[in-house]
C-alpha cells in the first residue's frame, strides 16, 4: 500500500498539470475561432463500428510503445540528474544499422530477431557512450555532446542509407534499405485479438508490445529494488555522498548512459519489425525527444510513463479525424506543448514545496531523482557540482542538517 500511496503522490502533480492543460489549451483554440467541445468531440470518437474502433485503439497502442520506450529511455539518464537529449540519434543510428544487419542476414525466425534486437541495443549504447566517456573524461556536458550527436546521427543514417545500405532502386521518390526477409519479422498480436472476441483490424497490433512491457517490467525492478537502482538514484542526488560510499560516480555515469542508449536502440524496431520492414527517408521521426515530454509527464516511474506514452498516441491519432473535420492539426500541437510546459511548473512546484516541509522539519519522502524538475540533482536544469557530474539534492539533509540514509525505495530516515 505505501508503494501505491507514493505512486499516487508522485502522479498527483502531472495529473494536475494535465487538467491545467487542457483548460489553457481550450482558452487557446477559442481564441483562434476552434470550439474546444467540438474538437473535443472529434478527438475521442473511435468510429461506429466495432472494427473502426478497435482499429483506432491499435494506432494508438503501435504509437505508443515506441514513445514509451523512448521515455523509459531518457528516464532512466534522468535518475541520475543526466539528460540524455541524444536519445534522438541514438535510435536513428540503431535502427538504420539493424535495418541493414536484418536484411543482410539470413536466420531461423525467432534468431534473426534476436539478432536485429541486440544490434540495435549495442548500436543505442555504444551512441550513448560516446556521451559519457566526454562527460567523466573531459568534462563535456552531455547536453551539449548529445545535442551534437544527433546531427552526426542524421547525417551518418543518411550517408548509409544513400550509400551502403541502400536497397532502393536508382531515382525512387522514397529511399529505403533492404526490405528484412520474413523471419525478421515481429509477429502481430491480431490473433490475441481474435481470441477475446474482438473484429480482427486492418492493421497489426504490433508484437513489440510485449517486448515493451517486459523492458519496463525490467528498468522497474533494476531501479527501485537492486543495488545498482541505489547508487544510481544516490549519485544523482549527491555525487560526493555517493562518493564517500564507495560507489565510483564516473563508472555509474558511462553504465547509466550505455543502459540508456541500449533501450533507445529499441525505439524504431516496433515499426521497423512490425510494419515498414525497412528503414527509409519516411521512417518516424522525432520520437526522442517526444520521450523527453513523456518522461517528464510520468515522472520517470514506468507506470505514470506507460499513461504518459499512451496519452501522447491518443493526441497523435486524433491529427487525422481533426483535418478532416476541418479543425487544424495543431491543436494536438498545442495541446501536447501545454501538457509539457504545465508539467514542468508542476514538478517545480512540488520540488520547492518538498524542499520547504524538509526545512520546517516536516517528514516528507524526497522527490524522485532526476523528475525533471530544476535544482541539484532533480534534473538536467540542476547543473554539476564541482566535484562530481551531478548536483547534490536538498533531500539528502533532514530538518536538524544531519545526513539521512535514503533506502532503496527513495525514503529517508
Amino acid at each position: 500500500m505505501r508503494a501505491v500511496s507514493r505512486l499516487g503522490q508522485s502522479l498527483l502533480a502531472p495529473a494536475l498539470a494535465v487538467v491545467i492543460a487542457l483548460v489553457i489549451s481550450a482558452a487557446v483554440m477559442l481564441a483562434i475561432g476552434v470550439d474546444p467541445f467540438r474538437a473535443l468531440e472529434v478527438m475521442v470518437d473511435f468510429g461506429d463500428t466495432p472494427s473502426q474502433q478497435v482499429t483506432a485503439i491499435v494506432v494508438v497502442l503501435n504509437r505508443a510503445v515506441p514513445l514509451f520506450l523512448a521515455g523509459l529511455a531518457v528516464a532512466i539518464a534522468f535518475r541520475m540528474g543526466l539528460f540524455n537529449i541524444g536519445v534522438e540519434g541514438q535510435y536513428r543510428m540503431a535502427t538504420v544499422l539493424s535495418a541493414g544487419a536484418g536484411a543482410a542476414i539470413s536466420l531461423p525466425a525467432p534468431l534473426h530477431i534476436l539478432v536485429i534486437v541486440v544490434v540495435a541495443m549495442l548500436v543505442g549504447a555504444v551512441w550513448a557512450g560516446i556521451v559519457a566517456v566526454l562527460k567523466v573524461t573531459r568534462g563535456v556536458s552531455e547536453v551539449i555532446s548529445s545535442i551534437m550527436l544527433n546531427f552526426i546521427a542524421l547525417g551518418l543514417a543518411s550517408f548509409l542509407l544513400t550509400g551502403p545500405l541502400r536497397g532502393s532502386e536508382p531515382g525512387a521518390s522514397i529511399i529505403t534499405t533492404k526490405e528484412i526477409p520474413e523471419s525478421g519479422w515481429f509477429p502481430s498480436l491480431n490473433g490475441v485479438l481474435g481470441a477475446l472476441g474482438l473484429a480482427n483490424p486492418p492493421r497489426q497490433l504490433y508484437g513489440f508490445l510485449l517486448v515493451a512491457v517486459v523492458v519496463g517490467v525490467l528498468v522497474a525492478v533494476l531501479l527501485q529494488r537492486t543495488r545498482f537502482g541505489f547508487d544510481l538514484r544516490a549519485t544523482g542526488l549527491s555525487a560526493s555522498a555517493a562518493s564517500a560510499s564507495g560507489v565510483d560516480a564516473k563508472r555509474m555515469v558511462i553504465t547509466t548512459m550505455l543502459l540508456s542508449g541500449a533501450v533507445a536502440g529499441l525505439i524504431g524496431l516496433p515499426d521497423l519489425l512490425g510494419s515498414n520492414h525497412t528503414y527509409g527517408t519516411e521512417f518516424t521521426s522525432g520520437l526522442g525527444f517526444l520521450g523527453i515530454a513523456v518522461a517528464l509527464l510520468g515522472r520517470n516511474n514506468p507506470v505514470g510513463i506507460a499513461v504518459a506514452a499512451l496519452l501522447f498516441a491518443f493526441l497523435d491519432r486524433a491529427a487525422v479525424p481533426l483535418q478532416i473535420a476541418g479543425i487544424p492539426s495543431s491543436v494536438v500541437t498545442i495541446i501536447q506543448g501545454t501538457i509539457v510546459l504545465a508539467v514542468v511548473v508542476a514538478n517545480e512546484v512540488s520540488r520547492r514545496i518538498a524542499r520547504r516541509q524538509a526545512e520546517s522539519g516536516v517528514a516528507v519522502a524526497p522527490p524522485a531523482t532526476g523528475d525533471g524538475s530544476t535544482g541539484g540533482g532533480q534534473g538536467p536544469d540542476g547543473g554539476p557540482p564541482p566535484d562530481g557530474p551531478t548536483g547534490t539534492g536538498p533531500a539528502l539533509t533532514n530538518a536538524s542538517g544531519a545526513a539521512g540514509r535514503t533506502s532503496p525505495t527513495g525514503s529517508t530516515s
